[in-house]
């Protein structure tokens, strides 16, 4: 594996992330306080609104997860799975992460027609395709079979690494750890900020990240 190839591979990984924490931003903040990666938070509220009875956020976190499956079983098929003398980057991760595209500039297409403010079916739609466009790119990163690289399950990047600093206290190779983490943290503080701010900006993350995502890769990675 040449080197200068997997550092600009791990950008790459952490620009994605991006994507997701203003996503996830996005989605808690106006399209029914539910998240569009965090599952695992999404089956809790699940839990919760059925506890509660109440049916709107039972919707909004079923819909959620459901879409999401449905884009992981999506990514999966365009990504295919890890093969003995892949590239840094095979090129079946840029079609998946195409069909992430197209399907965030749907969402874009919607969002702004209803005046960047939906709701109702609307608001149900932008959900599912955000979560759907969400789950493709978490399947497809399992193309590149590395150990700890992950665009959207954070949880357990960041337990690895405050694991190693309490055993070791040394990061020991975590510095592409601390940066998914920040960009997570970074994503979500912008996309909540064009989504209460100037939310016809919103779509606009998610498709200039992705778009330069792919052609980075196709012309420095691939070839």
């Amino acid at each position: 594996m040449l080197p200068a190839r997997a550092t600009l591979r791990d950008a790459l990984m952490v620009a994605l992330t991006l994507v997701t924490g203003a996503t996830d931003a996005v989605a808690f903040t106006r399209l029914g306080n539910v998240f569009t990666s965090v599952m695992t938070g999404n089956m809790v509220l699940l839990g919760v609104a059925v506890g509660r009875g109440e049916l709107t956020a039972l919707e909004h976190t079923g819909l959620a997860v459901a879409s999401f499956i449905i884009g992981t079983v999506a990514g999966a098929h365009l990504a295919g799975s890890p093969q003995a003398g892949d590239p840094v980057w095979p090129r079946p991760l840029s079609r998946a992460l195409g069909a992430e595209l197209a399907i965030f500039a749907a969402v874009a297409v919607g969002w702004w027609a209803s005046g960047s403010h939906p709701a109702g079916i609307t608001q149900s739609a932008e959900l599912a395709a955000s979560a759907l466009a969400l789950g493709i790119q978490s399947s497809a990163v399992l193309r590149l079979n590395v150990s700890g690289l992950s665009t959207t399950y954070l949880t357990g990047t960041l337990t690895t690494l405050v694991q190693t600093l309490a055993t070791t206290r040394r990061l020991k190779g975590g510095g592409r750890s601390v940066c998914l983490l920040i960009a997570l943290i970074a994503g979500a503080a912008g996309g909540a900020l064009l989504a209460v701010r100037v939310p016809a900006a919103a779509p606009l993350v998610p498709l200039a990240i992705l778009a330069g995502v792919i052609a980075v890769a196709e012309f420095k990675i691939v070839r």
